[in-house]
């Protein structure tokens, strides 16, 4: 048999003869891995300095980060078409622990958001259904016609707007709109008329005024403060004005790590987690930020490469969905901290301290090598 030949098979480590051997093993794409481990040590670096160059910060978001690595690895091995099998299993049970957090969740800052397991683990259900909702729509959607018509369109709007609604009433608009947008993404990805998104904005518009009186008082306040910060500037406003303070103080090349005034005296809010490149911003400046930005848009790129070569539609739409999703949360954080979006609890993807968070954006990302790594052929 030729090796011409042999190196067509399927599942034969002759298709990945250009990869690393130790990559293969583990179903892991080098490049993305690479720029994951690039963008996760810079933001190690920026967290010690966000956390007051303490140890113990870094060492637990270490620990995290180990078993986001051990869950990316262990989902990779996973081929996609057992994802296509579990993923409507999966949502069943991510709307079940939703359900679940009505009776038996922990109540913080008036919001029953988390489930505790005693003496196990603390976990919020909702970081699973931004991994959750993306599969069960990529695999209601990937046998059927595409781009999808009336009837798909409906299912996938309810497989869509039951998590949202459940995570609303927690309450938690900023995380309901995120899972929202994650489904929204998938349908645009499986070919949705642009002419319907616009009748949605136009119906979402007209609503507006009956939906300012229908959400609570705390979100209207922080859509207020978005427009106005200087109204409340030592409540509502405070955490907006102090971040911008500290973005432009970092000028082109910053202050340097541990320099910054707004977070080591105390200005800035919340400088591990939602507010952290403004930590950034301030420290190594506008160098700081663009290089960061820089390696988001590469493992961006590398994911949306993996989404066109992937040789179903299962795999087109999850892994494209899970790539603009990461960069949807980019987006919103970094809008947040500089005031062109509401304040809505976002953290930095990879860079935030974080627990429930890391691990779904790792078992996201594992899809991603699972998917680019168990294609029948191999270009």
């Amino acid at each position: 048999m030729s090796r011409d030949f042999i190196r067509q098979l399927p599942g034969t480590s002759e298709g990945y003869s250009g990869r690393t051997p130790v990559f293969n093993w583990f179903n892991v794409d080098p490049l993305l891995f690479c720029i994951l481990a690039v963008i996760v040590s810079f933001g190690l670096l920026i967290l010690y300095s966000a956390a007051d160059a303490s140890t113990s910060v870094i060492q637990a978001q270490c620990v995290r980060l180990a078993a986001g690595f051990g869950l990316m690895l262990l989902v990779a091995q996973v081929p996609p078409y057992v994802l296509l099998r579990l993923a409507p299993v999966l949502y069943l049970i991510g709307l079940l622990l939703l359900a679940l957090t009505y009776p038996f969740g922990t109540e913080v800052n008036g919001s029953r958001r988390w489930l505790r397991i005693p003496g196990l683990i603390n976990f919020q259900p909702s970081e699973a259904m931004k991994v959750f909702l993306p599969m069960v729509m990529a695999w209601y959607l990937s046998d059927r016609h595409l781009p999808p018509g009336t009837k798909p369109l409906t299912v996938g709007m309810a497989l869509m707007l039951v998590p949202f609604g459940l995570i609303l009433m927690q309450p938690d608009l900023g995380t309901a709109l995120l899972i929202a947008a994650s489904g929204l993404l998938v349908l645009l990805l499986a070919g949705l008329s642009w002419r319907f998104l616009m009748g949605l904005g136009a119906i979402l518009v007209a609503a507006a005024p009956v939906m300012w009186f229908l959400i609570r008082e705390y979100q209207r306040q922080r859509i207020l403060t978005l427009f106005d910060p200087e109204r409340d500037p030592l409540g509502a406003g405070w955490n907006i004005i102090q971040s911008k303070i500290a973005i432009g103080s970092g000028g082109l090349g910053g202050k340097g790590l541990l320099n910054g005034t707004q977070s080591h005296l105390d200005f800035l809010p919340e400088t591990q987690t939602d507010f952290i490149v403004a930590v950034l911003a301030e420290e190594l400046g506008f160098i700081g930020v663009a290089s960061l930005l820089m390696l988001y848009g590469l493992f961006i790129f590398r994911g949306l490469l993996i989404s066109v070569q992937a040789q179903d539609t299962f795999g087109r739409l999850l892994a494209g969905s899970i790539t603009f999703t990461f960069a949807v949360y980019v987006f919103v954080n970094i809008g947040m901290v500089s005031g062109i979006l509401p304040v809505v609890g976002v953290p930095l993807p990879l860079v935030s301290f974080g627990g429930s968070s890391l691990l779904t954006l790792f078992a996201g990302f594992g899809m991603l090598m699972s998917i680019h790594s168990h294609r029948r052929i191999n270009i």
